[in-house]
C-alpha cells in the first residue's frame, strides 16, 4: 500500500493488512538504526517567530550523543528513568535522543504541571533525574524540598536548560564533552514512561520497551501519517504528552521528514495556527479535534491558503463529521482521524489511499489485529456496540505498552481473553469501518436507552452559536440519569433560556428526540487534560455531587 497513491483501494489495503509483518531485532536503538542513518537531511526546523533554527540529521547527531556523554558523566546509566519536562524548544529533541544514546529512560511531562504533580510522578517511581527550564526549576524545587521533608523520596539530580543555583548546567557540560553514540540494547528493555492524563484518581505510569514506540511508530509515519523525505510536519501537541512521541518525534523521523516547531507559551490561538500553515512551507499537519473545532468556528468565512499542505490529520479525541465536512469545503482536503492510547501505537485511522467517512475512525492499520467484543470477548457484528479490543493472542502485537507500573492490577484489568480492551466503545458498519460511541464509563443510561455523549457533541457543534460542547449524565429522580450538555458560545451570543430551547429543539431535530440535552449549562471554558482531551469526568462527578 503506497502511502498517498490514490489508485490503491480496499482491495489493495486489505492484502497489505494481511501481508504486513513488523520484525523486531533482538537488539534496537533507535538513534543508530534509524536517526543516524538520515544524514545531511534536515531533521528539524525550530522558530519561535522571531528567529529559525534549521538542524539536520547530523547536528542533531552530534549535539545529542555529546549530550549523552555529558548525561553520563553527571551519572545517568541504563535503566535510568529521567523525568524530562522541557517546552517545545530544540533541547528537547536534543535530550530525548541523549538519553536514547545512554538506554536511560525519558518520562516526558508538560511544563504546565503543578508542584504537587511533580511531587506525584518523583513519588510514585524511582525518577533518577529531572531536567527542566529555569522558569519551571522553582516547582521542581518545591516538590523536591516535599518530597524530602516527608521521608518518601530520594534527591534526584537536577539538571537545567540553562543557569540555575544547585543544577547542573546541560548546555556547559554538553559543549566540552566527547561523543558518545551509545550502543544497542534488548528490544524489550524499557524505553519510555508516560504519566497517563487521567480524568479521576492518579495517573498510572506506562511503561513502553525499546519496540513499543520507538520502532513500532513506524507504522504511524508510514500508514497514517503518509510521511516522506522532504516533507515537513507540524504537531500541535505539547512535548509533553504522547501523542508528541507519535507526530513529534519516532513517526516523522522514521520516514525521513522534518519535523517543525513553533515555540510559543500561551492559549490556543485559531488565528495563529492558519497564519503558520499560511507563511511557513508546511506538507502535513497534525492536530487534535479541538483545535480543527476551534478553527471552523473562530475562522468562519474565511478560506486559508495553504498552498504546500497536502495532509491534515487529528487524534486524542474523535473529530466531528460537520467539521470534517467543513475543513474538506474550505480547505479543498479532508482530515484523515486517526486512533490509539498512551499505551497503544496508532491503530485505527483513514488512510490517504482510501476514501474517509467523516466522523469514521477508520481501519486497523496494518499489523494491528482490531475488533468490536461483548463482555465475553467475542466479536460482534456490524453495527453492534461493543468494546473497542486489540488482539493480543496468539501474537503481541509490537506497539502495545509492557505494563502499569507498580499496579499490576491494573494491567491484568486490560486483558479479556485474547484481547487487550482499551475502555472505548464503537461499533463496525458492513465495511468494516469503525464508529466511536465513547469512552465506557461516559455511556449514559436513561430510561432505559443508552446515550453516547459525542453524538449529542456532533450535533451540537453544528449550530453557529456553539463554539464547544461536553455531554454529561446528570441525575434526575424520575429516569436515573438524563443528558447535559456544557456549551461554550461563539463570539456575539448570549446565554438564556430562549438559547436553551432552540439549541434543544435543534438536537431533536436532527438525531433521535430522547437523546436531545435536557439540561444546559454555559460556561466559559471546559476542563481539559494537557493533551486537550475534555475532561467529562470531572463534570459528571461534579454533578453527581462527587467533586
Amino acid at each position: 500500500m503506497a502511502p498517498g497513491d490514490a489508485a490503491f483501494n480496499m482491495q489493495d489495503y486489505r492484502k497489505e493488512y494481511a501481508e504486513y509483518h513488523l520484525r523486531v531485532p533482538e537488539y534496537f536503538s533507535f538513534p543508530l538504526d534509524v536517526f543516524d542513518l538520515w544524514g545531511k537531511r534536515t531533521a528539524l526546523f525550530w522558530t519561535d517567530g522571531t528567529r529559525q533554527e534549521k538542524y539536520t540529521f547530523a547536528d542533531m547527531r552530534l549535539l545529542s550523543s555529546k549530550g549523552a556523554a555529558a548525561l553520563g558523566k553527571m551519572g545517568l546509566r541504563r535503566g535510568d528513568k529521567v523525568l524530562v519536562m522541557l517546552p517545545g524548544i530544540p533541547q528537547w529533541w536534543e535530550v530525548m535522543l541523549g538519553l536514547m544514546r545512554l538506554g536511560a529512560v525519558p518520562a516526558p511531562a508538560a511544563t504546565l504541571l503543578s508542584a504537587k504533580d511533580i511531587e506525584y510522578r518523583l513519588s510514585a517511581t524511582d525518577i533518577r533525574a529531572v531536567i527542566a527550564v529555569p522558569e519551571d526549576a522553582g516547582k521542581v524545587e518545591e516538590a523536591v524540598a516535599a518530597l524530602a521533608s516527608s521521608g518518601r523520596g530520594g534527591s534526584p539530580l537536577l539538571v537545567v536548560i540553562g543557569k540555575r543555583q544547585g543544577w547542573h548546567d546541560y548546555l556547559r557540560d554538553r559543549e566540552g564533552a566527547a561523543p558518545f553514540e551509545g550502543e544497542r540494547v534488548p528490544s524489550d528493555d524499557p524505553g519510555l514512561i508516560y504519566f497517563t492524563s487521567g480524568t479521576t484518581g492518579p495517573p498510572k505510569i506506562v511503561l513502553h520497551t525499546q519496540a513499543s514506540y520507538p520502532l513500532a511508530h513506524l507504522t504511524t509515519g508510514r500508514f497514517w501519517l503518509d510521511l516522506r523525505p522532504g516533507d515537513l510536519h507540524w504537531n500541535l501537541s505539547d512535548p509533553g504528552w504522547a501523542k508528541a512521541a507519535w507526530s513529534s518525534l519516532f513517526g516523522p523521523w522514521h520516514m525521513g521528514a522534518t519535523i517543525f516547531s513553533f515555540y510559543k507559551r500561551g492559549k490556543f490561538v485559531p488565528s495563529f495556527v492558519a497564519e503558520t500553515m499560511e507563511r511557513y512551507p508546511i506538507t502535513t499537519f497534525c492536530g487534535p479535534p479541538t483545535a480543527y473545532r476551534m478553527m471552523v468556528k473562530d475562522l468562519a468565512g474565511t478560506r486559508p491558503d495553504f498552498r504546500t499542505l497536502r495532509h491534515f490529520v487529528a487524534a486524542g479525541e474523535p473529530l466531528n463529521k460537520e467539521i470534517i465536512e467543513i475543513w474538506k469545503e474550505r480547505t479543498g482536503l479532508p482530515v484523515y482521524d486517526g486512533y490509539g492510547q498512551t499505551e497503544t501505537v496508532n491503530m485505527l485511522a483513514n488512510f490517504r489511499c482510501l476514501p474517509v467517512k467523516p466522523g469514521s475512525m477508520g481501519l486497523p492499520v496494518p499489523g494491528y489485529r482490531v475488533d468490536v467484543v461483548d463482555e465475553e470477548g467475542l466479536p460482534l457484528g456490524a453495527g453492534v456496540e461493543g468494546d473497542i479490543a486489540l488482539g493480543i493472542s496468539p501474537v503481541r502485537p509490537v506497539g502495545l505498552f509492557s505494563e502499569y507500573l507498580g499496579n499490576p492490577g491494573a494491567t491484568e484489568g486490560t486483558k479479556r481473553g485474547q484481547w487487550y480492551i482499551t475502555g472505548d466503545r464503537a461499533y463496525k458498519d458492513e465495511e468494516g469501518y469503525f464508529w466511536f460511541v465513547g469512552r465506557s464509563d461516559d455511556i449514559i443510561l436513561t430510561s432505559g436507552y443508552r446515550i453516547g455523549p459525542f453524538e449529542v457533541e456532533s450535533v451540537l457543534i453544528e449550530h453557529p452559536a456553539v463554539r464547544e460542547s461536553a455531554v454529561v449524565a446528570s441525575p434526575d429522580e424520575i429516569r436515573g440519569e438524563v443528558v447535559k450538555a456544557f456549551v461554550v458560545l461563539t463570539k456575539g451570543h448570549e446565554p438564556g433560556a430562549e438559547l436553551v430551547a432552540e439549541l434543544q429543539q435543534f438536537v431533536k431535530e436532527r438525531t433521535a428526540p430522547y437523546k436531545y440535552p435536557r439540561k444546559i449549562e454555559f460556561v466559559e471554558d471546559l476542563p481539559k487534560t494537557v493533551s486537550g482531551k475534555i475532561r467529562r469526568k470531572e463534570l459528571k462527578m461534579r454533578e453527581f455531587g462527587k467533586a
